[in-house]
């Protein structure tokens, strides 16, 4: 059982733990005694500041200790230590949840495990059992179902795989975003829709309009946006009447009778 009480030789061996310190980690780098703590029975640490800037608010920290019935001080080790105000790292944290996507880069390899909820086990080539009076295909048969199917892979995706992938991108575009919410159609009845093959037809599509803000990634049927095939139809520019003129027309008939009338007309007296 851990002592609380710190031997007595132990502790009064201040300037052993000192010197032990100051050897390890240099005279410049060792500060004032900070006190000393029980670590079982004949073994105390003895606390000394770090004067380090890199290191600010750590400990240098020299464990001591004695056999019993012995006043010979030895030295088990010298480390050091974060304080109470030392600056830390955050906690570590596995690679695999530290991963955002787009972390992914040209030449990185992103291993997946064994056990991976996302991946299921796909056609391994191998035949059936046989069953008592049932015919069973080949294995080249199976093999081009399989492949037709896309199932000719060592693993393929599971269910659990399928619903986070589409959750995942029904949040990005579907029909909850505000884009979506503010859309005069669906996707499901545009012609810049691409249809993919495979469980998920169903639900997702491509989206191939250059002017949309989802062009090249996948959408939700249920998503939409303003750039829809049939949302609008470009107003086309007015036609104007062809000018018409009157060629049986005697464009000269007003001035031959304003000449007329100023022919008749009273002299001024």
């Amino acid at each position: 059982m851990r002592s609380r009480t710190p031997d007595r030789l132990c502790a009064e061996a201040v300037d052993v733990a000192l010197a032990v310190t100051q050897e390890a980690a240099g005279p410049d780098s060792v500060g004032a005694h900070l006190g000393v703590v029980a670590e079982g029975d004949r073994v105390v640490t003895h606390l000394f500041e770090c004067l380090q800037p890199a290191y600010r608010g750590w400990q240098w920290a020299t464990t001591l200790t004695r056999a019993s019935r012995s006043k010979h001080i030895t030295v088990d080790e010298t480390v050091l230590l974060p304080g109470p105000d030392s600056v830390l790292g955050p906690e570590w944290v596995p690679w695999s949840e530290r991963l955002r996507p787009g972390d992914l880069g040209p030449g990185d390899l992103l291993p997946t495990d064994a056990d991976d909820l996302r991946l299921e086990p796909g056609w391994a080539g191998e035949p059936a059992p046989s069953e008592e009076g049932l015919p069973l295909p080949s294995v080249a048969e199976i093999g081009s179902v399989a492949a037709e199917l896309g199932m000719g892979r060592p693993r393929v995706l599971s269910r659990y795989g399928l619903h986070t992938a589409a959750d995942r991108w029904e949040e990005q575009f579907g029909p909850k975003t505000a884009m979506a919410q503010a859309a005069p159609a669906n996707c499901n009845s545009c012609g810049f829709l691409l249809p993919i093959a495979g469980s998920l037809s169903q639900a997702f599509g491509i989206c191939a309009n250059e002017f949309s803000p989802a062009d090249g990634r996948l959408v939700s049927l249920a998503y939409g946006c303003g750039g829809h095939s049939e949302a609008a139809v470009m107003p086309k520019p007015p036609v104007l009447s062809p000018m018409v003129l009157d060629d049986d027309a005697d464009l000269d008939d007003g001035a031959d009778r304003a000449d007329a009338d100023a022919a008749g007309a009273p002299e001024d007296t």
